[in-house]
């Protein structure tokens, strides 16, 4: 007994401490940073020598002409939000957010799918509880800062020179202002930083202010050697095996009577590529945004010579696409279509595609080439590297966030595979 006694005092001082840092969160939660903004329906609202200030150094898409192409030629079921936070009359740091419309329908597998990736398990699992509360299907209006049209951290930009870490609470800030204004037109429940990598280590702030952090398939990226001038010089580092897996994908289509060639003029062929595109984008498990026929080309015009397009044709038909963007010293393997009945009888289309923008990354004279995070093995038999990439969420309702808190932790995601295409003399991705 008077050792339990001895413990009591301990006991009672932990959670005294306890109670008073939830407090401590709460009120942090609920009161301003200090810090200024400016909030906007469209990117052409705000100043734009303040924006461009801020954003010069971050992703493409983060460009007053790229958000421009979304917001006009983007999906429908998307409505894009900014907010630019200052301190005094300083910009430091610019949020590009889009509400999204998310139904059951875009979570489903289709008949075609072989199989429920993870990343499907990952956000049924995560918007399980919400959809629970409302008694029937999924219906959710999300708020994400991110762009849901690609992958990588497009959201949020921090003035060069500025120290992100202090600037966080401000965008969860700007988020909360934002998510309230939506009051207006419906409730937005959840809020969602999208893809954060190491680099975005100060981040972890964010668990102030209730969210929580989820693991997603990783981003499979491509070091780019600087001694590869050229695809063929890639194709000399692969050993053996791979280099010769790689020059049969070209024998083939070949002998089936295929080219590939870049396309110049990406609007000349605006319904095919939009129709190889919903191939490949209707056998996806999560569709959350669709893009229009007119998104592509219009993204084409607006990037100019940092946006790529190679076809494989076949006589007058095209049989796939892919599109390359050059991101500051990244270069990004962006969209993809393909025939899939073509496929289905052998030619390695997809496969081919893959190479080409590789070739398009050399060219450019880029560091790394981004791939995405599907189809991890045949990108780690490229070369390809895992990135980690994680998500942060939060719920408008404190309880769904103790829920959360549960279902995030018990997600999965697919791991990429171990793979080392290369010689073993060579430097590549060491």
């Amino acid at each position: 007994m008077p050792e339990a006694n001895q413990k009591s005092p301990g006991i009672l001082r932990r959670l005294k401490s306890s109670i008073r840092e939830i407090h401590e969160r709460h009120q942090e939660r609920h009161r301003p940073t200090g810090f200024g903004f400016a909030f906007a329906d469209s990117v052409d609202y705000l100043d734009p020598d303040r924006w461009d200030s801020v954003t010069r150094k971050a992703s493409l898409f983060l460009s007053r002409k790229i958000l421009r192409v979304i917001e006009i030629d983007g999906p429908e079921n998307i409505q894009p939000r900014y907010a630019m936070i200052f301190r005094g009359e300083q910009p430091v740091a610019a949020v590009a957010a889009q509400v999204v419309h998310v139904t059951g329908d875009r979570l489903k597998r289709s008949k075609e799918s072989d199989g429920s990736r993870a990343s499907e398990r990952l956000l049924r699992r995560a918007l399980a509880p919400a959809a629970k509360l409302t008694g029937g299907g999924l219906r959710e209006r999300m708020l994400v800062a991110g762009n849901l049209l690609s992958w990588g951290f497009h959201g949020i930009a921090f003035a060069p020179g500025e120290d992100p870490a202090p600037i966080w609470p401000a965008v969860a800030e700007a988020l909360y202002r934002i998510r309230r204004a939506e009051r207006l037109t419906g409730e937005t429940d959840f809020v969602m930083i999208k893809d954060c990598t190491a680099q975005q280590h100060h981040a972890d702030a964010l668990r102030r202010f209730s969210y929580r952090p989820l693991d997603t398939e990783p981003n499979m990226v491509l070091g780019i050697d600087p001694a590869w001038r050229s695809y063929d010089d890639y194709l000399a580092a692969l050993d053996a095996k791979y280099r010769r897996n790689a020059k049969d994908h070209g024998k083939k289509l070949a002998a089936a009577g295929c080219i590939i060639e870049p396309l110049l003029d990406v609007a000349d062929q605006t319904g095919r590529l939009h129709e190889l595109y919903l191939a490949v984008h209707g056998n996806a498990p999560v569709r959350l945004v669709t893009l229009t026929p007119a998104y592509l080309p219009a993204l084409a015009q607006a990037a100019g010579d940092r946006f790529r397009c190679t076809v494989v044709r076949r006589g007058d038909e095209i049989l796939g696409f892919v599109t390359s963007l050059r991101d500051g010293d990244t270069a990004i393997a962006y969209y993809i279509g393909f025939d899939r009945a073509a496929a289905d009888s052998g030619l390695p289309i997809y496969l081919r595609l893959l190479h080409a923008t590789i070739a398009d990354a050399i060219s450019w004279g880029c560091r790394e080439l981004s791939l995405g995070r599907t189809a991890l093995e045949p990108k780690a038999a490229l070369g390809a590297k895992p990135e980690p990439i994680s998500i942060w969420l939060r719920h408008r309702i404190p309880a769904m966030n103790w829920a959360l808190r549960g279902v995030l932790g018990a997600v999965s995601h697919s791991e990429a595979p171990e793979r080392n295409p290369f010689k073993s003399v060579s430097t590549a991705n060491q």
